[in-house]
């Protein structure tokens, strides 16, 4: 309505001078509508592009791309996260269980011996009983034959598998890695172990999963090999907690981060001494020169001019 109303009073004006100014009214009322819907085009263009990268962003979040990265996972409230709080170690008992159990029979855990349980989830004397339920090979003894001896808290937890291609052989080609480094290797650490073990769902409409893989967004290509491991009841714990899926997987995602770095709470307790020290030093350090300036900083200079 707006153009042909100002085209029409464009019209009207132009009449009494002529053709020549008909024509150059028209031509500049066209001039403005192509215009305006020039910008209409490109303002509908720009929100089109918009609407299809708001589309594509939620839905890459929404389902794991065969080429991306995976569901980024939510942020848990982990007590180790806290500054100036531990590990909770009755986490760490229980998620050892869950390891043994269940993650063992696959995955290795090379860098830990037993005798690193110490004082962290078990006793001594539990850990020697730990430790003697294995069979491990030494020698070689006086005679230059190797032999079988129960484990000691100075070993490490065994292998599931002697080697790698045993591990793929033993899981249709799959390589289940070791566990020792995971939260440190994986973004978002601890918060991704535990998306990933309670990430199991059916695949959505129009997501293919080959034969012997199981969907899980979390998994970078929505495709893994390891099944769904964690069953409501699947432990009996010792201390009497429920063993849902979500309480095991968090558990043994609070292990695995104590297994990435044994030395986090003392870290965090020489860290804090450290702090306190070093307070009370700058507290100290601004004394000493308030004292020792003092002496200059309060002087008064005169200046006697020659008379």
């Amino acid at each position: 309505m707006f153009f042909r109303f100002a085209t029409s009073n464009a019209l009207k004006r132009a009449i009494p001078y002529g053709a020549k100014q008909v024509r150059f009214a028209s031509t500049h009322s066209a001039a403005i509508e192509s215009n305006v819907y020039s910008r209409i085009g490109t303002i509908a263009a720009a929100t089109a592009v918009s609407g299809i990268a708001t589309y594509s962003y939620f839905e890459s979040n929404v389902h794991a791309d065969a080429s991306g990265e995976g569901l980024h996972p939510p942020s848990f409230p982990w007590a180790h996260n806290n500054p100036l709080s531990t590990f909770d170690h009755a986490s760490i008992r229980r998620g050892y269980q869950v390891y043994k159990e269940v993650c063992s029979t696959c995955h290795s855990l090379d860098r830990i011996a037993f005798r690193n349980l110490i004082d962290v989830s078990h006793t001594e004397d539990e850990v020697k009983a730990l430790a003697e339920e294995i069979e491990v090979q030494d020698g070689p003894n006086d005679v230059g034959d190797m032999f079988e001896r129960p484990g000691k808290p100075s070993d490490y937890f065994p292998r599931p598998y002697p080697n790698e291609e045993a591990a793929r052989a033993g899981n249709a080609g799959a390589y289940p890695p070791d566990l020792s480094l995971i939260v440190k290797g994986r973004h978002g650490g601890a918060d991704y172990i535990f998306a990933l073990l309670t990430g199991y769902y059916d695949p959505p409409a129009g997501v293919e999963v080959r034969e012997g893989l199981n969907y899980n967004p979390y998994f970078p290509g929505g495709a893994i090999a390891m099944a769904r491991v964690l069953y409501d009841g699947l432990v009996e714990y010792e201390d009497g907690t429920p063993a849902t899926t979500s309480q095991m997987a968090k558990d043994v995602s609070t292990f695995l981060s104590w297994a990435s770095e044994p030395e986090h709470d003392e870290r965090k307790k020489l860290g804090l001494k450290a702090v306190a020290i070093l307070s009370g030093l700058f507290v100290i350090s601004i004394w000493l020169k308030r004292y020792k300036w003092s002496v200059l900083k309060n002087r008064k200079i005169i200046y006697n001019p020659p008379k």
